[in-house]
């Protein structure tokens, strides 16, 4: 594996690049995907790709001889799941993306059973995986760390692959892409994804998904975002910036319903507490309006979709899981695929499946 551009750029000054400067040291030479660490690296051509991919491996593994295809892919190859923050749904669905593609996975989800225990730095952690896997998938609470790492490693005598799983209250570049794929599919036999507008709905202050999400967005054209939140928990100004930046059309509201009725997609997010500053903090804010149930969905357009990126508390009423608008169950199936594909791109496999897909269906 050759070593990468940001092998030439000390850390502090590749830290200081903005995200979009920082991609072109995160990719191949083809322009394909090697470190995934922010929305940022991903543009509306290369978000087709991963859908297309994403569809061929799904078509292919309804097979037996498919499935035996996929997984003789990178059967080579060891990725090293380091989970230092609680998941079950991106762990879960990153551990079945590794075994459909037949690499073998190791874990470490409970940091204190791990060296770290003993003091060992996660910098020094994340080296020693290094040694004996060939790519690694983390999540973590701390800021910035997935970035520091994959310099490191890049900077290191063994380079691997970083795929960024949710860094902190920061980003979550591969929730964004399973719901980019989810829109994509449900709006591709009206029209596709464009001329819609996205409500997005919740504690959008520290939700790491929509800042993902409300970006690669912008990719698309004409696409309008609504942001509906308790003024303390409202999107932050450093995505309205982007969004001004990018000329995106926005709104901000405090009134769910008054915006269901324009939306093709409503986004909803549960109350980010584990962020909390003080014990309590997001329980003195009054929610009670910022919720989907009966009445919402009376409100919605019977060709708009519902999202959530999962978990959820009772931000969106068990009542409107049968409706055919609700889209969070196969919106997680969706990610399941979708980093399948990213974990395909990233080791080479894109035009093998392609191949094979145009052979076979």
């Amino acid at each position: 594996m050759r070593k990468h551009n940001i092998f030439d750029i000390p850390w502090k000054t590749f830290q200081a690049l903005p995200l979009e400067e920082k991609s072109a040291y995160l990719a191949h030479r083809d322009g394909t995907i090697y470190h995934t660490l922010f929305a940022q690296q991903f543009d509306e051509a290369l978000l087709e790709r991963l859908a297309l991919l994403a569809n061929a491996i799904r078509a292919i593994a309804k097979t037996r001889a498919g499935t035996a295809f996929l997984q003789s892919q990178v059967c080579h190859k060891r990725a090293m799941l380091y989970f230092s923050q609680p998941s079950s749904r991106t762990f879960l669905s990153f551990i079945s993306a590794c075994q459909i593609l037949g690499m073998k996975t190791a874990e470490v989800r409970d940091t204190s059973i791990s060296s770290e225990f003993k003091g060992e730095s996660k910098e020094d952690s994340i080296r020693t995986f290094s040694s004996y896997f060939d790519l690694i998938i983390m999540r973590t609470p701390e800021k910035g760390l997935a970035e520091q790492m994959a310099w490191t490693l890049s900077n290191s005598d063994r380079p691997i692959p970083i795929i960024n799983a949710g860094s902190g209250p920061d980003q979550h570049p591969t929730q964004a892409l399973l719901d980019i794929y989810t829109l994509l599919r449900s709006f591709e036999r009206r029209g596709g994804l464009r001329d819609r507008t996205v409500v997005f709905c919740g504690d959008l202050l520290r939700g790491r998904t929509v800042r993902s999400l409300s970006y690669l967005l912008t990719n698309f054209s004409n696409i309008r975002q609504i942001f509906v939140a308790p003024e303390p928990l409202q999107i932050a100004p450093d995505v309205l910036e982007i969004l001004d930046k990018k000329g995106v059309s926005y709104a901000c509201s405090n009134n769910l319903q008054a915006v269901i009725p324009e939306a093709d997609a409503v986004y909803m997010t549960r109350i980010q507490d584990e962020w909390d500053k003080s014990k309590g903090e997001s329980a003195r804010i009054d929610t009670s309006h910022f919720k989907f149930g009966l009445n919402e969905l009376a409100l919605l357009s019977p060709r708009a979709i519902i999202m959530h990126p999962l978990p959820r508390r009772d931000e969106i009423s068990t009542e409107v899981d049968g409706d055919p608008r609700a889209m969070y169950w196969r919106q997680m199936r969706n990610g399941m695929w979708i980093r399948t594909a990213l974990i395909a791109m990233v080791f080479g496999c894109e035009h093998a499946i392609l191949d094979y897909h145009r052979a076979n269906f």
